[in-house]
């Protein structure tokens, strides 16, 4: 738990081993059991796997930066916070309190899916210190006094804050986006049911096997490391350069039925190979399969910039002219709209592998991402550093 002053970690929690947790949705191909609650510094509150919304009654919060990266300062009533995204703000304690000094601060989920998942409400306490006598805080749910914060399916809310985001763009901290880029590659995200094999027993929908896909190719891991496998020249059977630059089969990604309609995904572990310097933009575009929500994509090695995003099918003709260039927020975690795209761009100048992977954990479990290698640069600083000579087997 945060042992900083002023540090607030938004978790879920299980009443059960969350091994135990993941290894049955790989067993089985079923769905991840609902969390039995969200904590706040580890701990649920009185009350008792995706975006949440947190505030604190009656108070405004400063945003001063996101994933390490400072941002435009704003002030809003309560901020929006994917898994794997951080938020530093600003919160002044300047209320005049009752007479117990006590306000409420709570977490809860942004409602962007159809299926079962946990839509309770996580509560804290902030307490002025001026405050006289040692009133205790609220227990009952229909005493406490939220006030500010957003509603389960306030997608407008979400929006909102998403498109607030700028980056610093000062002397000291400029932002380097990549004006202009040498690739492009769209890529779609996708949850996918597939047929049982003969002789197993699945739990996932209509007795299938759940998995989830980046351009309808599930990620396998191999027994080598890739980058074990990159270094030392071992590519035979390890991996494949040819991830697609585009999804395999265009379609209406964001206009089929969810439950009628299916691709069943191929498996690989197909990566993109990039040259040193490559000034990279990936677009990154929900599908309706089975359950369209927002997918927080992080990406291993980098802090990219968020230079566009959207609903419904990315279009490449009339889109990347919408695009920030100026001051767009950089991050290492994107929160890919429910039923829309969002599009950022990097430059790759980090030699090694590196994993791209939805936030959450059964996604990447059913495969939801992929990877990419940063070739060596001219330079020796540029180049990718041996092994350590102690470093264990995998």
């Amino acid at each position: 738990m945060p042992t900083t002053p002023g540090s607030e970690l938004l978790c879920e929690w299980w009443n059960t081993d969350v091994d135990a947790v993941e290894n049955e949705i790989l067993m089985y191909g079923g769905g991840v059991n609902s969390s039995d609650a969200y904590t706040i510094n580890g701990l649920p509150g009185p009350l008792t796997q995706c975006e949440l919304f947190f505030a604190i009654a009656k108070h405004t919060l400063t945003v001063l930066e996101v994933d390490a990266v400072y941002t435009k300062p704003f002030t809003t009533t309560a901020i929006m916070i994917a898994p794997g995204q951080t938020t530093t703000v600003l919160l002044n304690t300047h209320q005049v309190p009752d007479s117990t000094g006590i306000f409420e601060m709570a977490a809860r989920p942004y409602l962007s899916l159809v299926f079962p998942f946990d839509n309770s409400t996580t509560v804290g306490f902030l307490k002025y210190k001026s405050a006289s006598g040692n009133s205790m805080p609220p227990t009952r749910f229909d005493r406490l006094q939220l006030y500010n914060l957003p509603e389960l399916e306030d997608t407008a809310f979400a929006t909102r804050s998403t498109k607030t985001l700028r980056s610093l763009a000062s002397s000291h901290y400029p932002c380097n986006v990549p004006k202009k880029i040498d690739k492009r590659v769209i890529t779609t995200i996708s949850l996918n049911l597939q047929n049982c094999p003969a002789n197993q027993t699945c739990k996932g929908s209509k007795g299938g096997r759940f998995y989830a896909s980046m351009s309808n190719f599930s990620f396998a891991r191999p027994q080598l490391s890739i980058l074990e496998s990159y270094y030392h020249n071992l590519t035979a059977g390890a991996f494949t350069s040819d991830f697609p630059q585009k999804p395999p089969k265009a379609f209406d990604y964001t206009g089929v039925d969810q439950l009628t309609e299916n691709i069943n995904t191929g498996f690989g572990t197909k990566l993109l190979l990039l040259p040193h310097g490559t000034n990279l933009e990936i677009v990154l575009q929900d599908t309706n399969f089975l359950n369209p929500e927002n997918h927080p994509i992080h990406v291993h090695g980098y802090n990219f910039f968020i230079v566009g995003s959207g609903f419904g099918n990315f279009n490449v003709a009339k889109d990347p002219g919408k695009y920030n260039l100026i001051d767009p927020p950089g991050r290492n975690t994107v929160a890919v709209p429910t039923g829309g795209w969002a599009a950022i761009r990097l430059k790759a100048n980090n030699p090694g592998v590196w994993f791209i992977h939805c936030h959450l954990e059964g996604h990447t479990s059913w495969g939801l991402a992929k990877a990419f290698i940063v070739k060596n640069g001219p330079l020796p600083s540029q180049s990718l550093l041996p092994p350590p000579e102690d470093i264990p087997p995998c």
